[in-house]
């Protein structure tokens, strides 16, 4: 199968080479992350209905810190530490959009406004000190803190849309999902057909990932009164964690990584 990439240089810069320790945004990258968003949607829903909810969200949190850590502290890109945050952060920022909606009782459309001008900031943090966005150029601890820091927000910020669609705007989940597989397939054309922004066509693809497979994990989740299949969040979310724990053990060994040595930026100090 050919490794379907979004290569996403900035800026020119003096090229050097090195190893980013995020992977190359190919066809089983997607495939994964977004496999990754509806297992955090429906693990999620089942951690804060259980009757150790306060506890739950601690325990997750507490392991999504030490996870970063250990990410960010580690020299190379390794399959299985990197896919392991990633899965985290997808059931910490579900817990994060959640609680915002149902114990603040901050509106959806507010809430997805919020978060869309959190991950702008965000970016522009990233692209100001940096100069780069480009996740080939992951190698320097503050670059990848930038990094976490904007996926963490794209997660909050995709639920709140998935959810504004489905229930405020009254899709459902299955009719959101649909919407946003569509959505998602706008930045794709552009980048392959229209010349647009590489980075611009990346990150508008990144934060669709979410709300599109937690709409369809909803869908198989939800019971019938709500229009879902009514396979419930615990058998859902095992459902979605085998193909992941499949994928991630498959890149992680094969032959040839994800993302081999590249020619780069040096990081600034």
């Amino acid at each position: 199968m050919q490794a379907i990439s979004l290569p996403i240089p900035f800026e020119d810069e003096p090229p050097v080479a090195t190893a980013s320790k995020v992977p190359a945004a190919t066809a089983f990258f997607w495939i994964i992350k977004i496999l990754t968003t509806g297992m955090g949607e429906t693990t999620s829903d089942f951690l804060l209905h259980s009757k150790h909810r306060g506890v739950a969200e601690a325990a997750v949190g507490l392991a999504l810190a030490a996870a970063v850590l250990v990410q960010i502290l580690s020299r190379r890109y390794h399959a299985g530490r990197y896919w392991m945050v990633v899965i985290l952060v997808a059931v910490f920022g579900t817990m994060v959009a959640d609680v915002i909606d149902f114990r603040f009782h901050l509106s959806l459309v507010i809430s997805t406004a919020l978060f869309s001008a959190l991950v702008a900031a965000v970016l522009m943090a990233w692209w100001k000190t940096e100069g780069t966005l480009s996740i080939h150029s992951i190698f320097s601890r503050r670059r990848e803190s930038f990094y976490w820091a904007t996926v963490l927000l794209t997660f909050i910020l995709g639920t709140a849309a998935g959810d504004l669609t489905a229930t405020t705007l009254h899709l459902g989940y299955l009719g959101s999902g649909f919407l946003f597989f569509a959505m998602i397939l706008v930045p794709l054309v552009a980048y392959h057909f229209l010349g647009l922004s590489e980075v611009l066509c990346f990150w508008v693809a990144y934060i669709l990932t979410r709300p599109l497979g937690a709409s369809f994990a909803d869908w198989m989740s939800e019971g019938h009164s709500r229009g879902g299949l009514g396979l419930g969040p615990a058998k859902v979310s095992l459902i979605w964690a085998l193909p992941i724990i499949a994928l991630v053990i498959w890149v992680g060994t094969r032959r040839n990584r994800e993302l081999p040595t590249v020619e780069t930026s040096a990081p600034k100090n």
